[in-house]
């Protein structure tokens, strides 16, 4: 019945290369996953997105649900439908979103009771309830629903938040109702502590999804300890199954995580840059609003194929950002989406010819 599968096509080391087969086409691997959080990814059209070499986006739970809802979408014809885009989509659970709200929300061994950043309203997110979001959205990929641990936190705090998800994994599991080609992946937990980690993955890997995500990371450590973590944490995990880096990140971020063993990942550095005027690049990250570039009549970078590079002159863009002009973002945007999807096939190309990454980016 599922087609949802992961095939390996070759290895570096850790790192590793191949595709994901899904009911919405093909996700090749490594993937970086642009954020569509409300249905769109910001200041971009997705036929345009596409054209960068996206496979995959992801979407928001928490936002979506609340605007304009879930029920809404579903008989609006799904998803996909709606924001135009026929790729596979990646929801997150709402979690992260919910946790972020610390004073509008209540946590209880049955799920997270909140007010609306938006009106105020309650609402109560489950892992049933955020599961069935989810399958009304028509997710390619449904996220868990999880407690995603702070940091700091104490070893006691650590574990308590794990086992919590561990119990909301088992629930989201069998809220999931299985179709072909579409998957649920669960959500390792555990902060710093590996001995938490790789009991995260036990409890996550009986209960036997299609992939599963490292969760917790990113979230103030810092690269050398997240690295750290990420040197042992992957391992637990089962090799014939995708793993997903939540929230990260940077393309050093993402060479360090494609090195020590994963295969997604998904930010909205590229796009929230883009917008607040900063590119990256091959030369190294550039904030087009210094003045330095007002009179500078080269591209972003040489030889990039997106329209900001082949078009528009670092001046142009300069001036489009410093006014506020929407097309300057579009641009920015469309500049950075490219910029991460290049890195990603020359990520893939590496592996594949066996040689090491360490390229500047």
């Amino acid at each position: 019945m599922n087609n949802f599968k992961f095939h390996l096509k070759a290895t570096f080391n850790k790192a590793r290369t191949g595709f994901i087969e899904t009911a919405h086409g093909d996700i090749r691997t490594p993937a970086f996953m642009p954020v569509g959080t409300r249905g769109t990814v910001k200041a971009m059209l997705l036929e345009s997105v596409k054209t960068t070499g996206s496979d995959i986006i992801l979407g928001n739970t928490y936002h979506l649900m609340l605007k304009p809802g879930a029920e809404r979408i579903a008989k609006l014809g799904g998803l996909h439908k709606f924001m135009n885009w026929s790729g596979p989509i990646l929801t997150d659970s709402g979690g992260f979103q919910v946790m972020s709200l610390s004073d509008l929300r209540k946590i209880t061994e049955e799920g997270v009771e909140f007010k609306s950043h938006i009106d105020g309203s309650k609402h109560m997110l489950t892992p049933e309830r955020s599961t069935d979001i989810q399958r009304l959205l028509g997710s390619t990929i449904t996220m868990v629903f999880d407690e995603c641990t702070p940091y700091p936190a104490t070893f006691e705090q650590a574990k308590f938040s794990m086992e919590l998800s561990s119990r909301w994994a088992e629930r989201s599991r069998n809220a999931f109702v299985r179709r072909s080609g579409y998957a649920q992946f669960g959500i390792m937990q555990g902060g710093v502590y590996e001995d938490l980690r790789r009991k995260s993955a036990q409890d996550l890997t009986k209960i036997d999804f299609e992939g599963y995500a490292i969760g917790g990371l990113a979230v103030g450590e810092g690269q050398d300890v997240m690295f750290s973590v990420l040197d042992y944490a992957p391992t637990f995990l089962p090799e014939e199954k995708p793993r997903y880096l939540m929230g990260v990140g940077k393309p050093s971020d993402i060479i360090g995580a494609v090195k020590r063993g994963i295969d997604m990942f998904d930010c909205v550095i590229p796009t929230r840059s883009g917008r607040n005027g900063q590119a990256f690049t091959k030369y190294g990250a550039i904030n087009i609003r210094n003045s330095k570039y007002a009179d500078d009549n080269t591209p972003l970078e040489e030889n990039c194929p997106c329209p900001a590079c082949a078009n528009y002159s670092k001046a142009y863009l300069h001036h489009t950002v410093r006014v506020g002009e929407m097309i300057g973002s579009m641009l920015m945007t469309w500049h950075n989406i490219q910029y991460f999807q290049g890195l990603m096939s020359r990520i893939r190309l590496y592996i594949e010819e066996g040689k090491d990454f360490d390229f500047d980016c």
